[in-house]
C-alpha cells in the first residue's frame, strides 16, 4: 500500500471523531486570550493520540510532541480563537455564546483545529513509514496577532525541538474539496493603530462652548481614503479600513475624546510606512482644524509579516497535494490582503526565536459545500461574492469535505517534509 492510500484510508477512518470534535469547537467558541475549553480539548486529543503534550505556553498555548527516530523536525499550527459575532448560520452545532459578549469561529480555527487533529492522528499511526519529529501547536490569539509572539516568548522554539519547516493552512471561500497554491506572497502584511482624538466635552446644546472629537473622528474616516486614492500608486496594493470608531454615550452630551482603530494592509514594508505616516499626518492635521487642545495619540496595536510559502516547500506541497487529490483539486491562489501572525514562526520572526533557516508552507482550503457554490450564481466571480466568507456572521463550511480534504492535505504536506522508514528523503 502506498503512502498516499494509507493516508486516505486513515483520514476516513479518523473522519467521524474529527468531525465530532469539530462541532464541538465550533458549539463553544472562545475569543482570542481566553481560549481555555478550546485548549483543553485539542490537548487531550493529541495525548489520547500518543503525543507528549505541553499546555499553557504562551498563554492557552498547546504543544504536542511526537518523537519517531532522528530526522527532520516538521512543526503544523492551527489557532484555538473566535471571534466576537453572533453567529447567524442556523447549523445544529452552532455557536452557543451569545449576550452579553457573543463569539462564533467566524475564521474557520475551529477546522483547522480538527484538521491538525485528524492528521496528528493520521501521522501517528503511520510512524513506520516516516522518520522524524512531528511538533503540534494550537496556538492562541492569532486574531489579535499576539499568539505566535506570546508562544515564541515563552520559549516555543526552546522548550520543544526546533523545526525545519512550519505548515499550515486556512480555510477559504473556495469549493470543499479543493486545496490552493500561491506564487510568492498569499497574504498581506499588516499594521494596526488606535487613534485618539481629543476635544472638550460640554452640552450639545451649546457646541460653541466645546470642541466636538466626533465631528474630528468623521472628518478624519473620510480624510484617511485619499491615503490610498490619491497617496498610492494604481499599481502599488494598499488597504486602509477604519474597523472601529468609539465616542460618546448619550446624545445630549459633547464627548471629550473619540477612539478609532485603522488597518492598513499592503505587500511592501515600504507602502505600509508610507501608508502609516500619511494617517499620522492626517489625524494631527484634522485635530488642529477642530481647535483640540491637545493633538492626538497614536498606538500601534499590532503587525504581521507577509505570507508567503519558501518556493522550494510551496513545490514539494504542491506535488503532494496533487498526488494525494489529482491536479484538477489543487489550484492557483491570487494574494489576498487579509493577514496572519503565522510568519512569526519562520523568518519573519528570527528575532523573536533565534532559529535561522526555518522554511514556511502555507496553503488554502475550500471550505463551501456543492449546494451553497452552485446556488450563490453561474460565475466564479459572482459565487466568491456571493458566498459568506470568512468573518461573516453565516460563514459556514462544509463540515465532512472540508474535514476529509484538510486532514489528508496536512498528513500528506507533513509526510512529504519528514524522513522516509529508511531515513532516507520521503518519497511518495
Amino acid at each position: 500500500m502506498s503512502p498516499q492510500e494509507t493516508f486516505e484510508e486513515a483520514t476516513a477512518n479518523v473522519l467521524g471523531p474529527a468531525a465530532g470534535f469539530y462541532a464541538d469547537v465550533h458549539r463553544h467558541p472562545e475569543l482570542s486570550g481566553a481560549e481555555r475549553r478550546t485548549a483543553d480539548c485539542f490537548a487531550r486529543w493529541l495525548s489520547g493520540a500518543g503525543y507528549d503534550v505541553t499546555p499553557g505556553v504562551g498563554g492557552h498555548g498547546v504543544v504536542g510532541v511526537l518523537r519517531n527516530g532522528p530526522g527532520p523536525v516538521v512543526l503544523v499550527r492551527a489557532e484555538l480563537d473566535a471571534l466576537p459575532l453572533r453567529e447567524e448560520t442556523g447549523l445544529p452545532y452552532a455557536s452557543t455564546v451569545g449576550d452579553p459578549a457573543p463569539a462564533m469561529h467566524a475564521c474557520g480555527h475551529d477546522a483547522h483545529l480538527a484538521c491538525a487533529a485528524g492528521a496528528a492522528t493520521v501521522l501517528a499511526g503511520a510512524a513506520d513509514r516516516w522518520r522524524g519529529t512531528l511538533v503540534v501547536v494550537g496556538q492562541p490569539a492569532e486574531e489579535t496577532l499576539t499568539g505566535a509572539a506570546a508562544m515564541l516568548a515563552d520559549g516555543l522554539y526552546e522548550r520543544f525541538p526546533a523545526p525545519g519547516v512550519v505548515l499550515a493552512q486556512h480555510t477559504v471561500p473556495l469549493p470543499a474539496g479543493m486545496v490552493a497554491h500561491g506564487d510568492g506572497p498569499l497574504l498581506a502584511a499588516s499594521r494596526t493603530v488606535e487613534i485618539v482624538l481629543h476635544g472638550r466635552g460640554g452640552h450639545a446644546g451649546a457646541p460653541q462652548l466645546a470642541v466636538d472629537p466626533v465631528v474630528a473622528a468623521a472628518a478624519l474616516v473620510g480624510r484617511l481614503q485619499t491615503v490610498v486614492s490619491r497617496e498610492t500608486g494604481p499599481g502599488e496594493p494598499l488597504v486602509l479600513t477604519v474597523g472601529a470608531l468609539h465616542a460618546g454615550g448619550a446624545g445630549n452630551v459633547i464627548p471629550d475624546r473619540a477612539t478609532m482603530e485603522v488597518t492598513l494592509r499592503a505587500f511592501a514594508p515600504a507602502t505600509l510606512d508610507r501608508a502609516l505616516a500619511a494617517v499620522t499626518r492626517m489625524a494631527h492635521a484634522e485635530a488642529a482644524a477642530a481647535g483640540a487642545e491637545r493633538p492626538p495619540e497614536l498606538r500601534e496595536l499590532s503587525g504581521s509579516a507577509v505570507t508567503a510559502s519558501d518556493p522550494g516547500v510551496a513545490a514539494r506541497l504542491r506535488q503532494a497535494h496533487e498526488a494525494a487529490f489529482g491536479a484538477g483539486r489543487v489550484a492557483r491562489w491570487q494574494p489576498s490582503t487579509a493577514t496572519e501572525d503565522f510568519p512569526l514562526l519562520g523568518a519573519a520572526g528570527v528575532d523573536l526565536h533565534g532559529v535561522a533557516g526555518v522554511a514556511t508552507g502555507y496553503w488554502m482550503l475550500g471550505s463551501v459545500g456543492p449546494g451553497q457554490w452552485a446556488a450563490a450564481g453561474d460565475s466564479a466571480e459572482r459565487r466568491l461574492a456571493e458566498v459568506p466568507g470568512n468573518h461573516s456572521a453565516r460563514f459556514r463550511p462544509h463540515a465532512r469535505l472540508t474535514l476529509v480534504t484538510g486532514i489528508r492535505a496536512m498528513a500528506v504536506a507533513a509526510a512529504a517534509h519528514l524522513a522516509g522508514p529508511d531515513g532516507g528523503p520521503q518519497v511518495g
